[in-house]
């Protein structure tokens, strides 16, 4: 009888270590995949202010679309624009008198921050004049952002916000 209590016993910490190492394994994938993944998400001031620890990294930047500066090549699916900066805080957006207003003021103002968009696919519908923005990708140069991903939102949704 003693035997089998013993053997018992045995098999139980096998049981028991050999989840502890597939938790462990499992966590450390986790862990792994969203570090790889993971994009810091900022502003076009905040890019080219520090644009030298940010050259070659994957970023996600909040912009507005000035639409006179889009081009698009439909035979080799690139699509270009600048884009200005915006504030990322909304309490300063609402005292500057609304999103519609501080999108308007970010377009106009020739000292606002600007970076020129290269984006490879075709040109989404939705890309148009004082549109915000969202470019995942990296920046190329000092001015110039390549992006593999563009995010943008309807201009309807803040128009007449501020009224």
């Amino acid at each position: 009888m003693n035997e089998k209590v013993h053997h018992i016993k045995k098999t139980n910490w096998k049981v028991i270590i050999g989840c502890v190492v597939i938790g462990i394994a499992l966590i450390y994938l986790l862990v792994s995949s969203t570090l790889g993944s993971l994009q810091y998400f900022i502003t076009i001031e905040e890019l080219l202010k520090n644009s030298s620890s940010y050259q070659e990294k994957n970023v996600r930047v909040a912009g507005v679309v000035i639409g006179d500066s889009i081009t698009a090549d439909a035979e080799n699916s690139i699509v270009e624009f600048t884009a200005v900066n915006i504030s990322s805080d909304h309490e300063a957006i609402e005292q500057q008198g609304g999103m519609e207003k501080a999108v308007q003021d970010a377009v106009n103002n020739p000292k606002s921050d600007r970076i020129h968009v290269i984006y490879h696919g075709i040109k989404p519908d939705m890309l148009k004049d004082k549109t915000q923005a969202i470019m995942t990708g990296r920046l190329i140069s000092d001015q110039v952002f390549e992006a593999e991903e563009l995010l943008l939102k309807c201009p309807s949704k803040y128009e007449n916000a501020g009224k």
